[in-house]
C-alpha cells in the first residue's frame, strides 16, 4: 500500500512538473515570435512592443495613423466629401469629466457600421471616439478594409514575417503609445471580418 501511494504520488509530481515546464516553453515560445517579429516591423509605424497571448497579437505603436485611422481632418464635412460615401449623420452630446458636455456626431452606413466624431478645440481636427465597420467600401488612410485578407493586413505592419508566426491569430490589437487609441482587427478564417475602434480620451 505504502509503494502503491508513493508510486502514486512520484507520478503526480512528474505530471506536474512537465505541464509546468510546457507553460514555460509555451511562454518563451510566444516572446520569441513577438521578439522576432518586431524585426519585421515597418519603420512608420514606430513599434515599439508586441504580445502575444493565446489568439490575440496586440502591437504597441508610437505613429499617429494610429490616432488617426482615418486621416487628420479639419471637419467632418471634409471627410465625407472626400472619401464620396455616402454616410447618416446622427448629432448628440456625450458627457465629459461628470460636468461637461461635448456635441457628437455618429456617422453610420446602412449595414450599422459607425463612426463616433467631434471637433476638438484642443486639437483643431476631428477626434475620432470609437466606431464599429463591417462594410467593405469604407477603408482606412492605410488601406485596411473589410474583406481584406490576414496576410494582406499584417503587410501593412509588416515587411515580411513567417505565415506560422499568423495562422493562430484571430485578433490583432494595434494600440497608441499612451494606449488611448486601440485598433482592434477581427479574422474570420483567413478574411478580415471587421474593424473596431475604441478610445480612452477624456478630455474635450
Amino acid at each position: 500500500m505504502k509503494r502503491t501511494l508513493t508510486m502514486a504520488a512520484l507520478l503526480l509530481f512528474g505530471t506536474l512538473l512537465f505541464a509546468q515546464q510546457s507553460s514555460v516553453v509555451g511562454n518563451v515560445s510566444s516572446r520569441a515570435k513577438a521578439m522576432r517579429m518586431m524585426n519585421f516591423s515597418r519603420d512608420e509605424y514606430q513599434i515599439k512592443d508586441i504580445k502575444v497571448y493565446t489568439d490575440t497579437m496586440t502591437v504597441y505603436s508610437l505613429s499617429n495613423h494610429v490616432i488617426y485611422p482615418f486621416g487628420q481632418w479639419e471637419s467632418m464635412e471634409q471627410y465625407i466629401t472626400d472619401n464620396q460615401l455616402l454616410w447618416y449623420r446622427e448629432s448628440g452630446y456625450r458627457q465629459y469629466f461628470d460636468s461637461m458636455e461635448v456635441s457628437v456626431n455618429r456617422m453610420k452606413r446602412l449595414d450599422n457600421s459607425y463612426l463616433d466624431m467631434f471637433y476638438s478645440i484642443w486639437t483643431g481636427r476631428v477626434e475620432l471616439l470609437g466606431g464599429h465597420i463591417s462594410d467593405r467600401e469604407v477603408k482606412l488612410a492605410n488601406g485596411i478594409h473589410v474583406g481584406m485578407s490576414k496576410d494582406d493586413v499584417f503587410k501593412v505592419f509588416f515587411k515580411k514575417y513567417p505565415k506560422s508566426y499568423t495562422s493562430d491569430v484571430a485578433v490583432l490589437k494595434i494600440i497608441s503609445g499612451a494606449g488611448e487609441v486601440a485598433e482592434i482587427y477581427t479574422f474570420k478564417g483567413t478574411k478580415l471580418r471587421h474593424i473596431k475602434i475604441e478610445t480612452a480620451y477624456k478630455y474635450y
